[in-house]
């Protein structure tokens, strides 16, 4: 605010000091010195008085009234001052209602230029408030789309693996009762981290072991797996339910169908500025049901294009010695 009035009040000193000049290459007045008196005491008493009007008074109806009475008598009183200055000229000179015609004009052009920046400043405190409620409004939807995709990936395990609990309570209830425990622990977990905002690679990778310690108690020795990420890779900050999926594609499509099973392995590394995430598996390889098909997949790919943009990849490409490598690319 104080800086703005500063800015006001030297416009205003440069606007009188012009206008002086202006008069003195025409030649009217004794001088530029006395010419540059009387345009700043004019020049002066318009925006002081007027500028007092138009921010004290909010009635829009009762400030232009005021105004109507203010502004010539801003110039009478400004004209007069000038006269007490100077020592020149009095309201029975000819010329002294010459100098207040002038104030006039030139304080109507003064008028003009500071009601229309005050109008443009204002037009650009609504841009600017308009461009932040819809950053807000985008920001919120982002939200919902990613909440709601990462809603659908969730329940995608829950059913697969409490369907593998139905399956082993008649044939091995022991087991079943361990996969229940593990499945208690993954959901108390998970539910942290959906409440918080501040997770990283670390947690995700740690959420991540337990999924497949969950995995472990159906396939048994048919499924190996290795996580390989130094610790300034997992203190990156990471969003959740982006990693796992891919696991749980490689699982589906690479380790089950295979007879014997097979190794996933899992690695962090920074390159480029770009985390890059591998899961390799040694399984089955691709196939038609693997090419990026699969809701997992399907909202992994389009959470990262939500989230990056451009910046953002996810691929896919076969093993020279068999299996699948899915890549994640994000940006630091």
């Amino acid at each position: 605010m104080r800086h703005n009035l500063h800015i006001s009040i030297l416009s205003s000193l440069l606007f009188n000091t012009a206008i002086a000049g202006l008069l003195a290459i025409i030649h009217y007045g004794n001088s530029f010195w006395i010419n540059l008196v009387f345009s700043q005491c004019i020049g002066l008493s318009i925006y002081g008085i007027n500028a007092a009007v138009v921010f004290h008074i909010t009635d829009k109806r009762r400030r232009w009234l005021m105004l109507m009475l203010t502004f010539p008598g801003s110039i009478m009183f400004g004209v007069t001052l000038g006269f007490w200055i100077t020592g020149m000229g009095s309201w029975s000179d000819p010329h002294a209602w010459v100098s207040a015609v002038i104030g006039l004009f030139f304080g109507g052009i003064g008028a003009i230029t500071f009601f229309l920046s005050q109008r443009i400043e204002q037009l650009d405190a609504e841009v600017k408030q308009r461009q932040l409620l819809q950053s807000e409004i985008e920001r919120r939807e982002l939200e919902a789309q990613l909440k709601l995709l990462q809603a659908q990936i969730e329940p995608h395990f829950l059913f697969n693996t409490l369907a593998n609990a139905s399956s082993l309570i008649d044939t091995d209830p022991a087991l079943a009762k361990r996969l229940l425990e593990r499945l208690n622990d993954w959901l108390r977990i998970a539910l942290v981290r959906a409440r918080t905002d501040c997770a990283t690679l670390g947690d995700e990778l740690d959420m991540l072991e337990n999924y497949l310690q969950i995995l472990a108690v159906r396939f048994g020795e048919r499924l190996h797996w290795h996580i390989d990420a130094i610790q300034s890779t997992r203190e990156l900050p990471f969003r959740p339910m982006l990693l796992q999926p891919l696991v749980e594609n490689a699982v589906r499509h690479g380790i089950e169908p295979k007879l014997g099973g097979g190794t996933i392995h899992i690695q962090a590394s920074i390159q480029n500025d770009t985390l890059q995430l591998q899961v390799s598996d040694d399984g089955a390889g691709l196939t038609e049901n693997t090419q990026m098909a699969g809701a997992g997949l399907d909202n992994v790919l389009a959470r990262v294009q939500a989230l990056y943009g451009s910046a953002g990849r996810l691929t896919l490409v076969s093993n020279p010695n068999g299996g699948v490598t899915s890549t994640l690319e994000l940006p630091v």
